[in-house]
């Protein structure tokens, strides 16, 4: 199973504008900018995004989890906080905090908790913050027509 999104940017870092598209359509030439990102503007930003997709990724995987186990939530609502912070000439996301609140029935504090700490590890997108990271370029000069392929 694959899923695509798709970035566009146009200009400088400061002054340029992007736009996310997700395959699905629930992102739809969704504007971000470098004051979407490092200020208060009204946009999204890829943390912001990540921290979304972790989140939905933990609460769905302690959801299976459950099942398997013979319980069935009533509600879990997860919340994830994505800290980015300045290395060197750039950024970095130090962390994902993961904040759930649960309603499960029938469920002793302990089992719960062992078997929320599983779904965390073993959460694809927590796998991923720790992966090995590819990069196919295709590039296109502006100038002149050329174009190189690396």
């Amino acid at each position: 199973m694959d899923r695509k999104a798709t970035a566009v940017w146009k200009g400088n870092i400061q002054n340029g504008k992007g736009e996310l598209t997700t395959e699905s359509g629930a992102l739809r030439n969704t504007p971000y900018t470098f004051n979407t990102r490092f200020g208060s503007e009204l946009g999204t930003n890829p943390e912001e995004l990540i921290g979304a997709a972790h989140a939905g990724c933990f609460t769905m995987a302690l959801s299976g989890a459950l099942m398997k186990k013979g319980f069935t939530a009533d509600r879990l609502e997860t919340s994830a906080v994505v800290t980015v912070q300045k290395e060197g000439e750039g950024f970095t996301i130090t962390s994902s905090k993961l904040k759930l609140i649960a309603e499960v029935p029938d469920i002793d504090s302990k089992t719960f908790q062992t078997i929320a700490e599983e779904a965390k590890s073993g959460c694809p997108v927590s796998k991923l913050l720790k992966a090995n990271i590819t990069l196919d370029v295709e590039f296109r000069s502006s100038q002149r027509g050329a174009s190189a392929t690396t």
